[in-house]
């Protein structure tokens, strides 16, 4: 028997995801923080690391981290908290447990890939409501239309959303929440880089849920998401979470992260700093339009037919970032840029302006 004998035909039609070689690139592809912590931070965490029980499974639920989590982010007392293997666990688990034949996850088009993914992966269908072609908007009457027609059982919208940085209008997202007979996931992955947020607002609805992560606040590499709502809701969610699958030196070192936040408050506040920077200088240049971002990254649109070539300009330079031409119509030409360091950026506006010159 051979793999196409034996795997799902819609699994191979799919492409494993993408992550590209950046060795020796300014690397501005993945919207990750792109500062390291100070040495002396560095070495605090490293003497907490030192207690730690290797021979142990971890602490299946995270107790210590939760708590941690609770006081620097905010959760509401009476709110459950869920942690997963970063965001994409979560969604894992959520279409896992609502998963069964004709039943379908609604998201906004062009969003996060792995809510489509995943949607597949569980055997579920995927319905991507269009945004609006004029500056990437929810359609409210749209997204309505297609609640009542496909009777979604997860909806999903980020916010700020991956990959247009835009924020939604909130009075449309409390419609989408009030007119869905399933649960609605607003996915904050960006939370730190904007001042809105629906966290306070969890258990108002009694199918509203938070998603958050610490990868974009400087913790990618931990690899820790965490879903936020009622406790009967998360409590069925738990049930299809693998055992211990948070390890131990993730749990040490995102409590003691927390415990240090005011360093990754800054670095986010210079992010936000770099990102009005480098917004300013891409609108000054001729041949990209960049859109208005809430998130660690900018989206741009190039003249038509010139994104292949400027990103490959931009790779000849040195420089990496996102190609999103020919991944979704609404993406024709755009490229996404993540905010670095303020020397990162200057690299990236001066390789942009010679490539431009030349392609």
């Amino acid at each position: 028997m051979s793999p196409a004998d034996l795997i799902r035909p819609e699994i191979q039609a799919l492409r494993a995801y993408q992550v590209p070689n950046s060795a020796g690139l300014v690397k501005l592809d993945a919207m990750e923080n792109p500062y390291s912590w100070p040495e002396a931070l560095r070495d605090d965490w490293l003497a907490a690391l030192r207690d730690v029980a290797l021979n142990r499974y971890p602490d299946a639920q995270g107790h210590d981290l939760q708590t941690a989590l609770r006081e620097a982010m905010g959760i509401p007392d009476d709110m459950a908290l869920l942690l997963g293997n970063g965001s994409d666990e979560l969604i894992q688990m959520l279409a896992l447990a609502v998963s069964r034949p004709g039943r379908t996850v609604l998201s906004l088009d062009p969003g996060f890939v792995m809510y489509r993914m995943v949607a597949l992966f569980a055997g579920l269908d995927y319905i991507g409501v269009p945004l609006r072609a004029d500056g990437f908007a929810l359609d409210p009457d749209a997204t309505l239309a297609a609640i009542e027609r496909e009777q979604p059982a997860l909806t999903f919208i980020a916010y700020p959303n991956n990959p247009t940085g835009n924020l939604f209008d909130a009075a449309a997202i409390t419609h989408i929440i009030e007119a869905s007979p399933g649960l609605v996931v607003v996915d904050e992955a960006y939370a730190p880089f904007t001042d809105r947020s629906l966290l306070p607002q969890v258990g108002d609805w009694p199918n509203l849920l938070v998603m958050r992560t610490v990868s974009k606040m400087g913790l990618a590499g931990l690899r820790l998401g965490y879903l936020a709502g009622p406790s009967e809701w998360l409590a069925e969610i738990d049930k299809v979470r693998l055992p211990y699958n948070i390890n131990v030196l993730t749990q040490a070192s995102a409590a003691f992260a927390l415990r240090h936040r005011a360093v990754l408050d800054e670095q986010t506040a210079a992010i936000r700093a770099e990102r009005a920077r480098l917004f300013d200088a891409l609108t000054g240049l001729q041949g990209v339009k960049p859109y208005p971002s809430e998130a660690n990254f900018i989206l741009v649109r190039t003249a038509p037919g010139r994104a292949g070539a400027l990103y490959l300009g931009l790779l000849d330079r040195g420089v990496l970032i996102k190609k999103l031409d020919g991944t979704h119509r609404l993406l024709a030409d755009c490229l996404r840029i993540t905010v670095g360091t303020a020397d990162e950026n200057t690299l990236l506006l001066e390789a942009l302006k010679s490539a431009l010159d030349i392609t």
